[in-house]
């Protein structure tokens, strides 16, 4: 609880300035104040934004949304203002914003948000981090060394091991063994430790932060028909299988290799918890096909929380007033609840 008596807010960071972030916060904030924001089931949970107060007010205004804004000296003046408006903790930007037209002077501050955002929740004054999405083109160029989030997050957090991400929408979970790289690379990539070391980290999650007693682990194949018994193959006979017999000696609850064209059907789904996807598309596609307004980002395995929505910075759009604020949402109550179990 916070100095006031409030649950702590979430920490939301400002995302890259020349995206759609600013426009999905402000979104949010409006559907929370039109469902009246206390904390209750089914609400929008108090967030307190690190962004620059003057480029919000002036993008609320651009787009006729009243959501006033309100900068704050602490989170825990946030969680007091939220009902009435829009807190927000002053993270200055370098240079003006043009909407769609990213800027990397701007870099330091969005990396800023980030750092500010973590070390919120470290301290207790935040509940969660929930992370609006970066243009990694204008970061790199402003000297960040981190093939995204997901990386940057685990290396704040001082994680030897690699991260491991979560995209989860209505009855759908999905992890990907390997990331951001390319087809060619990941076919290389999927190793028996690297799917080991997902399935554990994706248990101990369902267990931690979802409630789940036993997880049920559905591991997909990497080869159309599972590689048809090494026709089509040897992943599923010389990696998988083996990884998956290890997960099960270890008393996790994991079958496979299952063919990925049967493991995403609506029967299919009700048999697992999470599925271990091979590669990032494996996962993605199916996710979003199903969902593809509401899906989450998930960081497992972190000493916080973090989720964040599942689109990125949509600068063809950015500045339009035509972002949806769906998936932002569904990343805060997700981050709220996940919380709530590791604060029981």
């Amino acid at each position: 609880m916070t100095a006031t008596g409030l649950r702590p807010p979430l920490a939301l960071t400002m995302g890259e300035p020349a995206g759609i972030g600013g426009e999905i916060a402000l979104k949010a904030w409006a559907t929370a104040s039109a469902a009246g924001a206390d904390g209750a089931d089914g609400a929008v949970p108090p967030f307190v934004l690190l962004d620059d107060p003057a480029r919000l007010e002036a993008l609320a205004s651009r787009l006729g949304l009243p959501v006033p804004v309100k900068a704050v000296g602490s989170a825990a003046e946030a969680a007091a203002v939220f009902g009435t408006a829009l807190p927000v903790l002053p993270q200055p930007l370098a240079a003006p914003v043009t909407p769609g037209r990213p800027d990397p002077a701007n870099g330091a501050a969005v990396i800023a948000s980030i750092d500010r955002a973590v070390d919120l929740v470290r301290r207790g004054e935040a509940s969660a981090v929930v992370t609006n999405p970066i243009q990694k083109s204008a970061l790199y160029a402003a000297g960040f060394r981190h093939p995204g989030h997901t990386e940057y997050l685990a290396h704040l957090a001082g994680l030897a091991d690699e991260p491991v991400m979560m995209l989860a929408a209505q009855d759908l979970r999905v992890v990907p063994v390997t990331i951001h790289v390319s087809v060619r690379d990941a076919v290389n990539l999927v190793t028996r430790e690297a799917i080991l070391h997902a399935g554990r980290v994706t248990a101990a999650a369902l267990v931690r932060d979802f409630g789940i007693a036993r997880p049920r682990l559905a591991v997909a194949a990497l080869n159309p028909h599972a590689g048809e018994g090494g026709a089509m193959g040897r992943e599923e006979i010389d990696i998988i299988a083996p990884a998956v017999a290890d997960l099960r000696a270890e008393g996790i609850d994991a079958v496979g290799p299952r063919p990925a064209d049967t493991l995403f059907h609506a029967a299919a789904r009700g048999g697992y918890d999470a599925a271990l996807c091979m590669y990032h598309d494996q996962a993605l596609i199916p996710l979003k096909t199903i969902d593809f307004d509401t899906g989450v980002n998930i960081t497992l395995g972190l000493p916080f929380v973090r989720t964040s929505p599942d689109h990125g910075t949509a600068l063809d759009i950015a500045g339009t007033g035509r972002a949806g604020a769906s998936s932002l949402i569904a990343a805060l109550k997700t981050a709220e609840a996940m919380a709530d179990r590791r604060r029981a």
